[in-house]
């Protein structure tokens, strides 16, 4: 039996519309989505801002219901049995809420282990574990308000942890991280496979997902788009390779006349360490890199890369440049 099993799940949400708010509008949020996720899995939920990736997790979260469809956590059905499936996991969501900030660590983990009705006993030794687990083994008896971000959401792993469920689900986990939290946090993440954890991992980066995930479902406008292992993904990409340019502004006209070239396949702009990248896909490789700096017509780039693609760029080619 699968941790989690998904059959064509949708969720509908009925918004009010126009000057007075008397006439509604129905907005599809996820749409015929299926997956499992087997025991011990690490799986991931990728895709861009309004794809339905939180929304999905709510639903299995019991935190939603589904507008049709259904969906099983742990053997439970969601809708109807979402008592049962509440001991059975544990989910944080991207961002600092859902602590006691004037609590040390261990009194806010020794609070949610009376919540969940943990055994005093249990949880005298639980805690020291799950704070060691996640690196927090000295800073446990420090207020939280004290911690930083990382060290918070790592708190919050171990508070979704406090209960010793069988089923994790982590939202989002690193955003708003520095470089450095957010690899702290992986690193816990990859500590909790050796447990024998089933996860569900939602996440914008794609190089994490790479790093941690063994399959990966990309969900795009409400519906799996593609799923598959990463390496598999990736094969998605073999035919292009990618010409990468740092450029200083670029103009909607500009882009659009390089998109509709020939050898283009896609192309994006991202900020990324204070520079902004211009990212090509395109079959031909370096030899393209002339034809592409003609378009630019003197105006002024700075380094200019080719090289092969990644899961990032498997992303992009599903879900579209502008994602």
């Amino acid at each position: 039996m699968n941790a989690i099993q998904v059959d064509h799940l949708r969720r509908v949400f009925t918004t009010n519309v126009g000057r007075f708010r008397r006439e509604s509008k129905e907005v599809v949020a996820v749409d015929d989505v299926s997956f499992a996720v087997g025991d011990g899995e690490l799986f991931g939920l990728l895709g861009p801002n309004g794809a339905g990736k939180t929304t999905t997790v709510k639903m299995l979260t019991t935190l939603l219901i589904p507008t049709s469809g259904s969906a099983r956590v742990g053997g439970f059905d969601v809708e109807h049995e979402s008592q049962k499936i509440s001991s059975t996991i544990g989910f944080i969501f991207g961002g600092e809420r859902g602590l006691y900030w004037r609590l040390s660590g261990i009194d806010n983990l020794r609070y949610f282990a009376s919540l969940y009705h943990v055994e005093p006993a249990v949880a005298a030794k639980r805690i020291p574990y799950l704070l060691d687990l996640v690196g927090l083994k000295d800073r446990g008896n420090e207020k939280v308000e004290g911690y930083s971000r990382g060290m918070k959401q790592r708190l919050h792993i171990a508070r979704a942890l406090i209960h010793d469920p069988q089923i994790l689900f982590l939202d989002e986990p690193t955003i708003g991280l520095d470089p450095v939290g957010a690899r702290e946090l992986r690193l816990v993440i990859r500590n909790l496979q050796a447990e024998k954890k089933t996860i569900l991992l939602t996440t914008h980066y794609m190089f994490e997902a790479d790093m941690l995930c063994q399959r990966i479902a990309v969900i795009d406008k409400g519906n799996i788009v593609a799923l598959d292992t990463p390496e598999e993904l990736k094969k998605l990409v073999l035919d292009l390779s990618v010409i990468e340019v740092e450029v200083f502004g670029v103009q909607d006209d500009l882009l659009e006349k390089i998109r509709k070239q020939k050898f283009v396949d896609n192309v994006s702009v991202e900020n990324r360490d204070q520079r902004q990248i211009l990212t090509v896909q395109t079959p031909r490789g370096s030899e393209a890199i002339p034809d592409l700096m003609a378009i630019f017509d003197g105006r002024r780039v700075g380094k200019v890369t080719s090289r092969e693609p990644t899961l990032e760029d498997a992303y992009v080619r599903l879900v579209g440049g502008d994602a």
